[in-house]
């Protein structure tokens, strides 16, 4: 399916974030990646996803959380990557930004985080209620935004590897929380990364169709 590229400038606060947004024709939603610790747009795992996700009409926005001056920071600290708060914001930000530009403006909104990113995009789920109709998390920490879970009112798909025990479990204890649709998926013979042949086509395929059912209908 044919998409339009644009590189874009994304203004949180103070801070200018890059990001990369692509919009198929015909897009009928569309879909903002929060990236996990240490990671940026140009994460490859998350790319996958929306690539899977442009080839079923979806537009995507990938965009770097933090600035190049605080990904220096945190490179040495590793303070920034956790700052959960900080990084939820950015993502309700990114979905205010979203709502002022006319070509995707009228799309419903749904977010993809992955790790610490999965808590930023529930953080954001949770002050955009209106905003954002539905989450998934890939190898999240949802427990991350343990103070923001009872106010989430979009579905959530919370996608983990069935190697990363902890996670699941950190997942579990989320899932009480939640008030919402929401669905725990154990992906087999995966990690935390998901790195093992097809556990990441099987990740995209989950995220594509929860996005269809959810922001489509």
């Amino acid at each position: 399916m044919e998409a339009q590229a644009t590189a874009v400038r994304v203004a949180a606060g103070a801070a200018a974030l890059d990001g990369d947004l692509v919009v198929p024709a015909a897009a009928q939603a569309l879909v903002v990646f929060a990236h996990g610790s240490g990671s940026s747009r140009h994460s490859p795992r998350n790319r996958f996803v929306a690539g899977v996700l442009h080839e079923a009409g979806l537009a995507t926005l990938l965009m770097d959380l933090l600035t190049p001056e605080e990904e220096t920071e945190d490179l040495r600290t590793r303070r920034l990557r956790f700052d959960v708060g900080l990084l939820g914001e950015r993502v309700v930000a990114a979905v205010d930004w979203l709502g002022a530009q006319e070509s995707v403006a009228a799309l419903p909104v749904g977010a993809f985080g992955a790790s610490t990113g999965a808590a930023a995009a529930l953080i954001a789920a949770a002050q955009r209620p209106e905003r954002i109709a539905a989450v998934v998390s890939r190898g999240g920490r949802p427990d991350l935004a343990a103070g923001a879970l009872e106010l989430v009112r979009a579905p959530t798909l919370l996608l983990v590897g069935e190697l990363d025990v902890p996670v699941i479990e950190m997942n579990r204890a989320a899932m009480e929380r939640l008030r919402v649709e929401t669905e725990l998926v154990v992906v087999p013979g995966a990690s935390h990364q998901f790195e093992e042949p097809g556990a990441l086509e099987r990740v995209a395929e989950a995220a594509r169709d929860w996005f269809a059912r959810h922001l489509v209908g």
